[in-house]
């Protein structure tokens, strides 16, 4: 049985008290991790002042070329894990089993990973707006000074996509040691990610690694200076009013039509399908609406009768799109709560017309989600929810009302020409992302903040005179 230990900075650590993890489909064992209790880690964080010095040993310089060399390690190396060994190829069908993601999304939330450490350099320059590493590396310079918030960055990360682990790496190129504790059904990637940095050259001693129970999370976030936190809102909500610690939660990203694009809808149905249905909806850049000022009804139906040709596949299908739930029960709750809201006037599933009546359905044994399309009126409550699968809904509303009644978007696409309507997105403080044209609400550059500002996070910029 593969076994995943607790790595105490950097050190291996086998536990007395195991957690095992099962195979999505089979429900059998598939993986052993050691838990670290809330003891351990606590005692283990007594000392986040050694890690810290062990990055403070390198420049930013090298610390971004280590991070540049585990772009290729992670992606085609033989790499640790336990006391056995995983090659590139069992990272993607063990990480598969577990969560239940195809082949074809591991694969390309590998990419993803690749490209955010290759292009280290764009995403460190981006995130202090192109600071001059001896100002990093010395602690001023150039007439600025900065300081670190906190000797360790601690992480809960989340079980639905590897991608998200992108959004962490930066911290290492920026000598702020890691604190992790991984989804219990996706402890692959960040294990995968330490090992690839350490071959790179990096310290062991920056990374800590604790699967833990929810207490543990918790001690982790308390006890480092600074914390990041993924989850859905009610798992979130408790680190909402607390400045140390960044709550990446639902993004309720969403694309808007101006009145001046409108009649032109069609033209932009390819934009609106990937951003709704890329990486099987499983992502905070995901569109959870689609708003416009006519011809909701049009478009409503086009996404549904286009999305409804993603259907459950085989893990290894190069055709897969579908990511099946780890937990049934959790994908047929979110099926009731659609339901129930669907009964309240004012939404229709769209969806039901072209992919049956059945939202939620068994195929080889996984439990699966189909992609859904609702249309609703602006104060439904289905106007604006996101869910962990292909889901939106299409809202028709004056661009008068815009863009005070989308409420809080991570990311927005917007398509519209008009100079006006753009000058009030832009000055919106609801607005996260901002995408002018018909650019796909999950694309990304490296070279700009996904979600917050790490270098902000981690860094404080201090008053400073020399004589």
């Amino acid at each position: 049985m593969l076994h995943v230990p607790i790595l105490r900075k950097g050190v291996p650590y086998r536990s007395l008290d195991i957690v095992k993890t099962p195979h999505h489909r089979t429900k059998e064992t598939f993986v052993e991790l050691s838990q670290a209790n809330v003891g351990l880690i606590r005692r283990d964080l007594l000392d986040q002042k050694t890690p810290r010095e062990a990055l403070a040993k390198y420049s930013t310089a090298e610390l971004i070329d280590i991070s540049k060399r585990a772009a290729d390690i992670f992606s085609n190396d033989t790499l640790p894990i336990g006391d056995a060994t995983q090659t590139p190829e069992e990272y993607v069908v063990q990480l598969s089993a577990t969560t239940g993601m195809p082949y074809t999304l591991v694969r390309r939330n590998m990419k993803k990973i690749h490209a955010a450490l290759a292009e280290m350099e764009a995403v460190i320059a981006g995130l202090t707006r192109k600071i001059p590493y001896d100002v990093l590396d010395r602690g001023f310079g150039s007439g600025l000074s900065f300081f670190p918030r906190t000797e360790s960055l601690g992480i809960v990360l989340p079980s639905n996509s590897p991608g998200v682990h992108s959004l962490w790496t930066p911290a290492f190129a920026l000598k702020i040691p890691l604190v992790l504790k991984p989804g219990s059904a996706e402890p692959w990637t960040p294990y995968r990610l330490i090992q690839a940095l350490i071959r790179a050259g990096a310290p062991p001693a920056a990374f800590s690694y604790y699967p833990a129970d929810h207490a543990g999370g918790g001690e982790i976030l308390r006890q480092c200076g600074r914390g990041m936190v993924f989850g859905d809102v009610g798992s979130t909500k408790i680190w909402a009013n607390d400045p140390r610690v960044e709550v990446h939660g639902p993004g309720f990203s969403k694309v808007v039509i101006g009145e001046d694009c409108a009649d032109e809808w069609e033209k932009y149905i390819d934009v609106m399908v990937a951003s709704i249905a890329a990486n099987s909806g499983r992502s905070c850049v995901k569109a959870s609406s689609e708003w416009t000022p006519r011809h909701g009804h049009e478009i409503a139906e086009a996404l549904a009768e286009r999305l409804s040709k993603i259907v459950p596949r085989a893990a290894d299908d190069p055709e897969a799109e579908l990511s099946p739930f780890a937990d049934g029960g959790v994908a047929s709750r979110i099926s009731k709560m659609i339901d129930g809201d669907l009964y309240t006037p004012g939404a229709r599933d769209v969806s039901v017309s072209y992919r049956g009546a059945e939202r939620c359905v068994v195929r080889g044994g996984s439990t699966y989600l189909l992609p859904t399309i609702v249309e609703c009126s602006v104060d439904h409550p289905l106007a604006n929810r996101e869910y962990l699968f292909p889901f939106a809904s299409v809202v028709e509303i004056p661009q008068a009302q815009l863009p005070e009644a989308l409420g809080q978007s991570l990311v927005v696409t917007a398509l519209t020409n008009d100079a006006q309507f753009r000058q009030r997105l832009l000055s919106s403080n609801l607005v996260g992302r901002l995408n002018f044209g018909p650019i796909p609400t999950g694309q990304i550059t490296w070279d700009q903040p996904h979600e917050g500002n790490l270098f902000d996070h981690l860094y404080a910029r201090r008053a400073f005179q020399a004589a």
